[in-house]
């Protein structure tokens, strides 16, 4: 069901309307900082989603981990290096959560299978990027799409998002060397979702919907508000990845990707006041196009990102496969004039 736009988001579009054109408010430039080597699968869409795993005690040795999903994952350094890659197939979206014991865990929605989605587990080897199947979890009836993890103390939750609108909540465990679940409760959208974040403070869920706009559901709510819509100016359809960074009790950013003008949107929290689009032009590496998956970690990743990393999908990354960029936050930040 479709509800009415927040009064901070409403006043935005309605005053932007007059006085800017339909096609979307001109994005500023970034340029990117590094990128990964291209994904296994060529001439093909096949690179997707990126997570992003940030070592406290050692900035430099942080991680990404990206989908291939035509073919499996591929962890990289932050030179964009591959230390590690499997073949699990049908990988779509990734992302990864650690536990309280310091155990790294990795979860993809695995699509091989596109009637019967599924959970795919592992446990990363900080030190290498070296990969441990812990196993599968059903997923949801349904092809396996988007996805996303929160973490709530020794809880932990995963939204499997199926193509068709559907997300099914679970709680996932990690006993040693495997994986259990528990399915928490259902919540349906129109149409076809991409991608998800959730709020680590207080469970706020944000689903995209591409041809929709940006969903909002409250942490244990079945019913959800369209908070903001798909209007060619912010978002220009599709919408596909999510990220979130938190700042203080209910503050900080959330990023979508406006995939239909290589755009990305970012709206200020906690009432989701857009603030400005940037886009990731050619400089040293590449530019950024068509991108599905996001994600966007705050924090000290050394010298390149000192104020925190924002990865990228890349889907067009001509001569080579599709990969994935990595850019400064803190100069995305300085070009919308966050600070």
């Amino acid at each position: 069901m479709r509800r009415a736009l927040p009064t901070a988001a409403l006043a935005a579009l309605l005053a932007g309307c007059a006085t800017t054109s339909p096609v979307g408010v001109v994005p500023v430039e970034v340029t990117a900082s590094a990128e990964t080597t291209p994904v296994g699968t060529a001439n093909a869409d096949a690179a997707d989603d990126p997570a992003i795993w940030r070592d406290a005690a050692n900035p430099a040795a942080s991680l990404i981990v990206g989908t291939d999903k035509k073919a499996g994952l591929h962890v990289y350094d932050l030179t964009g290096r591959t230390l590690f890659s499997e073949t699990s197939g049908l990988i779509n979206n990734v992302d990864l959560t650690e536990l309280p014991d310091g155990r790294l865990i990795v979860v993809a929605s695995d699509r091989n299978d596109p009637g019967n989605a599924m959970l795919r587990a592992w446990e990363m080897d900080k030190a290498t990027g070296a990969l441990i199947l812990l196993g599968a979890v059903p997923g949801g009836k349904g092809e396996g799409y988007g996805f996303c993890l929160r973490r709530d103390g020794e809880a932990v939750h995963a939204f499997s998002a199926l193509k068709e609108g559907t997300i099914e909540e679970y709680r996932l465990t990690f006993p040693r060397g495997g994986v259990l679940s528990e399915h928490l409760r259902t919540r349906v959208i129109p149409t076809q979702i991409e991608g998800c974040v959730a709020d680590p403070r207080d469970g706020t869920l944000y689903i995209g919907e591409e041809e929709g706009g940006l969903w909002r559901f409250g942490a244990e709510d079945t019913q959800g508000e369209l908070v903001f819509p798909i209007d060619n100016r912010y978002l220009v359809a599709d919408l596909e990845g999510l990220a979130l960074v938190p700042e203080g009790e209910d503050g900080g950013w959330l990023v979508g990707s406006s995939q239909g003008d290589n755009a990305f949107a970012v709206f200020r929290l906690p009432d989701l006041t857009p603030v400005g689009r940037f886009r990731v032009a050619q400089g040293e590496f590449g530019s950024v196009e068509e991108t599905d998956g996001i994600e966007l970690v705050a924090g000290d990743f050394g010298p390149l990102f000192p104020q925190g990393l924002f990865v990228a999908q890349d889907g067009k990354n001509k001569p080579h496969a599709q990969n994935f960029k990595l850019v400064s936050w803190a100069a995305i930040k300085a070009a919308l004039g966050l600070d």
